[in-house]
C-alpha cells in the first residue's frame, strides 16, 4: 500500500512544480513584454516627430531619382554617373541624421539607411555607403528578427514603427531600429531605417522595471511557499497517516503491541533460524481469566484499560522477549534466548506473581487473574501452527486446573483433546438425531417426609459407549458454546414432561447455567417453553449459581425479576461457595436456598461446618426462604439436617436421578410424619434399623428449640431411643 500512496505523491510533486515553473515562466515573460512595450512606447514618443521630416527627406529622395539627368559636355554619355545620385542621397540622409541626433539626447542615432521594400521580401538600398544587412554581423543588434521585423513594416507601408532590439530569451540589446515609411500605399516608395541606441531609455526605465520584476518576483515567491506549504501539509498528512496505516497493520491500536500477524511471522523466522543453529525456543500463551465479566461489570471503558495494564505488565515481566496480542484477551510471549524449562517456568511464576499487584482504575480494584500455557520447540520438525496448538492446549489445562496459574504442555493433552474433539462431534449429533434424555432426582420435605417436586438431570444415550455423566460432556458444551441449544432442550422437555405428571403438585427444577443465561433473551426462552408445555409457571424452579450474579448484575437482575414474575420460582444453587453470596440476596428475592453438597458431605464431623450449615438455615427462616440441602446420602445427615430445621433434602438416601414413574412407585421412601414438630424415621419402610446419631451441640442446641413437645428430644436421640 505505501508503493502506490508514494507514486502518488511523486506525481502529485512534479505536477506541483510544474504548475509553478509554469508560474515562473509566465511572470518573466509578462514582464519582458512589459519591458518591451515600455521601450517601444518610450521610442514612439523620441522619434515619432520627426516622422514629417523623414516624410520630406524621402519624397525628396524620390523627385531627385526621378528627375531627368543633365548630359555630359563631353563623351557620348547622357546622363550622370550613379554614384552623383547616390552622393545626393546621402548628403540628404546625413541631414536627417543630424536632425535627429540633435532632437534627440537619450537615445543617439548611430547609423540609418534608405531602403525600398517589397512586398515580396526583396529590397534594395538606395544609400550604397551603408547596409542595414550588416547590422547584426557587426554586433549592432542581438537578434536578426529585430531587422526583419522593421523591414516587415516598410513593406506593409506602416508610417512609423519602433523595433527594440530583444532576442528569444527575453533579454534587450543596447539599440533599436526605428522604421520611417510614406505611408501611401505605394510600395514603390523606399524607406528609412534608423538604428538607434536605447540604453539610456532603458536605464531611464529600469527602476520602473526593476519595480514591476520584484513584485511580480515577490508574487512568485509567495506562490512558491503557499505551494509548498501545501505539498508539505498533504505530504506530512500523507507520510503520517502511512506511518499510522503500516503500524496498525503491525501492532494492536488498543495496547501497542505486535499482533497476530506479527507474531506468526517472527515465531516461523525463529523457527527457522533454530533449526539452523539446532538450538530451542518457547512460547508461552496467556489468557486473560474471566475478562467478559469485568467488561459486562464495569463496562467495556475500564476492561480496554485494563487489557492496556495487562500489556504493560506482560512487557514488565518479559523484557526483551516479544510480547504480542493475539486477540481480544489473549497475548502470547515468543521466548528465544530463554528457552530451557526451568527459566521458561520462572517467568511463568514471575507472570502470576506481577498479577498480584492492586489494579486501580477510576477508584475500582480489579484483580488480573492470568492462565498461562507453555511450550517449547525441541528439534526441527516443529512448525508454528504446531507450536501454538501445543501452547494453546497447555492453556486449556491451566483454565480447567483453577485459573491463576500455568500449565506445561505434556503428549497426553493431545489424546484429551481428541476425546474433547470426539465429544463435541458427538454432541452436535445428539442435539441432530435427539440421543439426550432427562432424568429426575427427588426433593424431600423434611417436616413430614412427603415429595415436593424433582430436579431435572440431563443424560447422554450414546449409541456405543452408552450413558455419558453430564460432568464429562457439559464443560466441553460449555467451552463450544453448545451448552444454550442444550439447556434450551432440558428447558423445554422438563416441563412438556412435567405437564404431564398425574400428580399437579410435583414442582420441576432446571439448572440454568451461565453460559447459557442470556440477558434480555432467557425470560422469552421460559416464557416459550411454558407455553409450549402449558405448565403452570408456579411448578417451575429455575436454580442458577452466584457466578451468573456476578457478570452485567443490573441486566442478569432485571432478567431474573421478570421472569419471577410469571410465576416462577428462582433458587440461588450451591450456596455458600463463592465469594458474597450474602451481598446477592439482598439485590434479589430468591424463593429457595440450596446448600451446596459439600457443606454436608462434612456435616457431623467438623465443627465449622455445623455451624455454616447451622447459619444457612437460619438465615433462609430469617428471610423467609426455603432451604434445601443437596447430596443427603446418610440418615445421619438427614437427621442433623432435621434437627436443624432444614427444609426440603434432595440425595441418594432419598432417590438416585431415575426416571419419574419409579420414584412415584417407590414413594414415599419413608413414612409420612403426622404429629409435627422435626422429622425423619428412625425405621426404613423395609424395617431396617438406624444407627445411632451424635448431634453437635450446636445442632443439638437449635433441634431443642425447634422441636415440638411429641417429638423426642436431642437427648434420645443422642441415646439412639425414642418414646
Amino acid at each position: 500500500m505505501a508503493a502506490p500512496l508514494a507514486k502518488s505523491n511523486v506525481v502529485i510533486f512534479f505536477i506541483s512544480m510544474s504548475l509553478v515553473l509554469t508560474l515562473a515562466l509566465g511572470v518573466y515573460a509578462s514582464n519582458r513584454l512589459l519591458t518591451h512595450w515600455l521601450l517601444v512606447r518610450g521610442l514612439e514618443n523620441a522619434f515619432q516627430p520627426f516622422e514629417q521630416s523623414a516624410q520630406e527627406l524621402l519624397q525628396a529622395l524620390v523627385q531627385e531619382q526621378q528627375s531627368p539627368s543633365r548630359p555630359e559636355l563631353s563623351g557620348l554619355r547622357l546622363s550622370k554617373p550613379e554614384q552623383d545620385r547616390s552622393e545626393i542621397a546621402s548628403e540628404m540622409l546625413r541631414d536627417f541624421k543630424g536632425a535627429l541626433q540633435e532632437g534627440i539626447g537619450s537615445s543617439p542615432v548611430l547609423d540609418a539607411t534608405v531602403i525600398l521594400a517589397a512586398p515580396d521580401g526583396t529590397y534594395r538600398f538606395l544609400s550604397p555607403e551603408t547596409a542595414a544587412t550588416s547590422w547584426f554581423q557587426k554586433g549592432y543588434l542581438e537578434s536578426r528578427n529585430t531587422l526583419a521585423n522593421a523591414l516587415k513594416a516598410l513593406a506593409a507601408n506602416d508610417t512609423f514603427a519602433a523595433f527594440p532590439d530583444m532576442n528569444w530569451q527575453g533579454s534587450f540589446g543596447r539599440n533599436a531600429v526605428l522604421a520611417y515609411s510614406p505611408g501611401k500605399g505605394d510600395t514603390t516608395l523606399p524607406g528609412i531605417l534608423v538604428l538607434a541606441n536605447q540604453s539610456q531609455l532603458l536605464a531611464s526605465l529600469s527602476p520602473l522595471i526593476w519595480t514591476i520584476s520584484a513584485a511580480i518576483g515577490g508574487l512568485c515567491l509567495i506562490s512558491i511557499c503557499f505551494a509548498a506549504i501545501l505539498l508539505w501539509m498533504r505530504f506530512h498528512d500523507q507520510v503520517k497517516t502511512n506511518r499510522n496505516i503500516q503500524f496498525l497493520a503491525h501492532h494492536d491500536a488498543l495496547t501497542g503491541l505486535p499482533n497476530r500477524a506479527v507474531f506468526n511471522a517472527r515465531l516461523t523466522e525463529a523457527l527457522r533460524l533454530a533449526q539452523a543453529k539446532a538450538s530451542n525456543i518457547g512460547v508461552m500463551l496467556i489468557d486473560v481469566d474471566k475478562f467478559k465479566e469485568i467488561n459486562d461489570t464495569h463496562g467495556h471503558g475500564i476492561g480496554d484499560v485494563f487489557l492496556q495494564i495487562v500489556g504493560e505488565r506482560l512487557k514488565a515481566v518479559f523484557g526483551n522477549h516479544l510480547v504480542a496480542r493475539l486477540s481480544g484477551d489473549e497475548f502470547a510471549v515468543l521466548l528465544t534466548t530463554v528457552s530451557d524449562p526451568a527459566r521458561m517456568t520462572r517467568l511463568a511464576t514471575d507472570m502470576i506473581a506481577a498479577t498480584k499487584a492492586p489494579c486501580l482504575i477510576e477508584g475500582k480494584d480489579i484483580k488480573i487473574s492470568l492462565s498461562i500455557g507453555l511450550a517449547r520447540a525441541t528439534d526441527g520438525s516443529w512448525r508454528s501452527s504446531r507450536l501454538l496448538h501445543c501452547a494453546d492446549l497447555a492453556l486449556y489445562r491451566a483454565k480447567h486446573s483453577g485459573r491463576s496459574t500455568f500449565a506445561w504442555y505434556t503428549p497426553n493433552l493431545d489424546a484429551d483433546a481428541q476425546k474433547r474433539k470426539e465429544v463435541e462431534n458427538g454432541l452436535i449429533k445428539a442435539l441432530k438425531f435427539d440421543q439426550f434424555k432427562l432424568v429426575y432426582q427427588p426433593q424431600y420435605a423434611l417436616r413430614d417426609g412427603s415429595m415436593r417436586g424433582y430436579e431435572a438431570l440431563i443424560r447422554w444415550d450414546h449409541p456405543d459407549k452408552g450413558t455419558i455423566r453430564p460432568d464429562i460432556f457439559i464443560p466441553v458444551a460449555e467451552d463450544t458454546g453448545l451448552i444454550e441449544e442444550i439447556g434450551n432442550w432440558v428447558l423445554n422437555h422438563a416441563c412438556l414432561e412435567a405437564a404431564m405428571w398425574e400428580d399437579k403438585s410435583r414442582k420441576v427444577a432446571v439448572n440454568v447455567s451461565p453460559a447459557q443465561f442470556v440477558a434480555g433473551e432467557t425470560q422469552n426462552r421460559v416464557a416459550q417453553a411454558l407455553q409450549n408445555s402449558h405448565l403452570d409457571p408456579k411448578r417451575l424452579e429455575i436454580e442458577i449459581t452466584e457466578s451468573l450474579l456476578i457478570s452485567n448484575t443490573d441486566a442478569v437482575i432485571e432478567t431474573l425479576r421478570q421472569i419471577h414474575s410469571m410465576g416462577v420460582s428462582i433458587a440461588m444453587d450451591d450456596f455458600g461457595t463463592g465469594y458474597s453470596s450474602l451481598s446477592y440476596l439482598s439485590l434479589f428475592p430468591f424463593d429457595k436456598i440450596k446448600i451446596d453438597k459439600a457443606f454436608i458431605q462434612n456435616l457431623g464431623k467438623d465443627a465449622s461446618t455445623d455451624a455454616i450449615v447451622t447459619s444457612i438455615v437460619g438465615l433462609g427462616r430469617s428471610l423467609d426462604v426455603q432451604i434445601t440441602a443437596e447430596g443427603v446420602e446418610t440418615e445421619e445427615q438427614a437427621i442433623l439436617l432435621s434437627a436443624a430445621g432444614c427444609d426440603l433434602v434432595q440425595g441418594y438416601m432419598f432417590g438416585k436421578p431415575d426416571s419419574v414413574a419409579r420414584h412415584e412407585a417407590n414413594y414415599p421412601v419413608f413414612p409420612h410424619n403426622t404429629s409435627g414438630g422435626y422429622w425423619f424415621p428412625q425405621e426404613r419402610k423395609h424395617g431396617r434399623n438406624s444407627p445411632k446419631i451424635t448431634l453437635a451441640p450446636k445442632l443439638a442446641q437449635y433441634a431443642t428449640l425447634v422441636s415440638a413437645p411429641s417429638v423426642p428430644s436431642a437427648k434420645a436421640i443422642k441415646n439412639g431411643s425414642s418414646d
